[in-house]
């Protein structure tokens, strides 16, 4: 198999998303539309991430990160589901507790020998850099354009006086 298909780039490349997007929403103080759309951008992240997860095999097995996309499915699933109804620390816990596992995959990817990340790092130090500027720089300009957008929905229209 080749060290990287598309498959495996797009993995990588959402799941990066995923990464970066998380920190936006736990550590906002507003829980407003903006959270709202970085939130339902993030779930369709994380889920691309892990169901793009279970066609990448270790010698045609699955592994234990396989398990960890099913855990991460369901809790996202049950944290939407929270947030639905109202519990919100349900949905607190369970987003920030799928957060955390890919956070854990990404460190077990990112450090162990063998695996394609080490491997790119160590050869093509420039691509990675610049694929992480790519996606910092679209993750700030997303969430700015959000910002601006959704504040300027909530700015009062002047209306006209009327004469008598």
């Amino acid at each position: 198999m080749d060290l990287w298909t598309p498959l495996i780039a797009g993995h990588v490349i959402v799941a990066s998303y995923v990464l970066v997007l998380g920190p936006f929403n736990i550590f906002r103080r507003k829980r407003d539309r903006v959270h709202k759309v970085i939130g339902f951008t993030w779930v369709a992240a994380i889920a691309v991430t892990c169901i793009s997860s279970f066609w990448i095999m270790d010698e045609g097995h699955f592994t234990w990160l396989h398990g960890l996309s099913v855990f991460t499915l369901t809790t996202v699933t049950l944290g939407i589901i929270s947030a639905a109804r109202g519990n919100i620390p349900a949905h607190r816990g369970n987003m920030i507790g799928s957060y955390l596992g890919t956070l854990i995959a990404f460190i077990f990817a990112a450090t162990a020998p063998g695996r394609r990340l080490p491997m790119l790092v160590s050869t093509e130090p420039a691509t990675v850099a610049f694929a992480a500027i790519l996606i910092l720089a679209t993750v700030a300009a997303f969430f700015f354009t959000l910002k601006r957008t959704v504040r300027s929905e909530f700015r009062p229209v002047a209306t006209p006086l009327a004469r008598p």
